[in-house]
């Protein structure tokens, strides 16, 4: 197996690297505590298209892959998470790529990947997080129209997204509950939207995050992706693509967090030598070092195999969870290596440390992931 990137992965990386240096430092503090979205600096990604890299080229994308997709959040989320998630701007349109309409995939996918919309996808609901099955959302076919009621949380870019991807109970009565669900586009500024954003968020700040209401929204029966009762196998594929994003998210956090333990750990000094010089320090150094390299090698691995329509679900699982994990225990050395200072605002460490957890949760708990996991390897011996 090849574990050398091309060279056009390497200037990809390169230049994800080179943006997010130049643009998240200077500003991450001040959005992360007004919990506002970075507006200005989603625009200049988009111009310089990074928005939708893995879209097709026909409809405005780089026609690149989620490996690339996966590359890019990774330098991202290295120098910010809660900035670098402005890549998120363009979740769901996966699924419409992959099984919306001709009409759907040039109405909705181009705008995104020229700064001209946002886009989110709406899954969770207050009753219904990890138990996709408990979904109440309901879309009731009336003439030409979905009627769409119920309520959806933690929708990301909710509060600034032009339309959403909604999961919906479309056929409640189907004998197979795989066949109840159906994904709707939803245009935000239909009649009957409430949306709400979620402020005192621990982590990630400048996503925006938001309750979304649907009291009697009419949509398009045309707005429906793909065929009928096919949402929920549809839902699971978009899981497969944000869970290895999330991968990538998390080993950038990491490694941003061991670069800044490492940089303070050779300035500052204490019993008269830097503590970098501690056995114990190098100790906790090598050990995040090799945890982050691991991670990694999941994820690309992941990541690869879907570009090559090879997906493997228990690999993403492994990926996610490991991933997780050592991206909560970069933050947590960082942070106690900078002692007193890693506590305050001040140090970035502080804010990567309160990033870091929203990883064990989103796009599945650590809790569904071991679930999987286990279940295929129980299967498998």
């Amino acid at each position: 197996m090849d574990f050398e990137l091309t060279k056009e992965q390497k200037d990809i990386r390169s230049a994800a690297r080179e943006f997010a240096e130049a643009e998240f430092p200077d500003v991450a503090r001040e959005y992360d505590a007004r919990e506002e979205f970075p507006m200005d600096i989603w625009r200049k990604a988009s111009e310089l298209g990074f928005i939708g890299i893995f879209l097709p080229e026909e409809y405005g994308g780089a026609g690149l892959g989620v490996f690339e997709q996966a590359l890019v959040l990774e330098e991202f989320w290295r120098v910010d998470p809660g900035c670098g998630s402005i890549l998120l701007t363009a979740f769901g349109s996966k699924i419409i790529e992959l099984h919306g309409s001709e009409a759907l995939k040039r109405k909705y996918i181009p705008p995104l990947t020229k700064g001209e919309a946002i886009m989110g996808t709406a899954i969770t609901e207050p009753d219904a997080g990890s138990d996709i099955f408990g979904i109440r959302t309901t879309a009731q076919k009336d003439g030409e129209e979905y009627v769409i009621n119920g309520s959806k949380m933690f929708v990301t870019s909710g509060s600034i997204a032009n339309y959403l991807a909604v999961f919906c109970l479309t056929h409640p009565d189907a004998e197979s509950r795989l066949e109840r669900y159906g994904i709707i586009v939803v245009d935000m500024d239909l009649p009957g939207i409430e949306r709400s954003k979620i402020t005192g968020k621990m982590g990630v700040r400048a996503s925006d995050t938001a309750e979304v209401v649907f009291n009697s929204v009419r949509v398009p029966v045309a707005n429906l992706i793909g065929r009928a009762g096919k949402g929920f196998r549809q839902i699971m594929e978009q899981f497969n693509f944000s869970r290895t994003e999330a991968s990538a998210q998390a080993v950038g956090l990491a490694q941003g967090a061991l670069e800044k333990a490492v940089r303070y750990a050779k300035k500052r000094t204490a019993f008269g030598q830097a503590i970098a010089d501690f056995q114990g320090n190098q100790f906790k150094i090598a050990e995040i070092g090799t945890m982050i390299e691991a991670a990694r090698a999941l994820y690309y691995k992941a990541a690869a195999l879907m570009d090559k329509g090879k997906v493997d679900h228990n690999l993403i699982a492994m990926a996610k969870l490991f991933a997780g994990q050592v991206g909560i225990k970069a933050a947590d050395e960082a942070l106690q290596m900078h002692g007193g200072y890693g506590y305050i605002a001040d140090y970035d460490v502080e804010r990567f440390y309160r990033d870091a957890k929203i990883i064990e949760i989103y796009e599945a708990t650590k809790e569904i992931e071991k679930v999987t996991i286990a279940r295929q390897i129980l299967a498998k011996y």
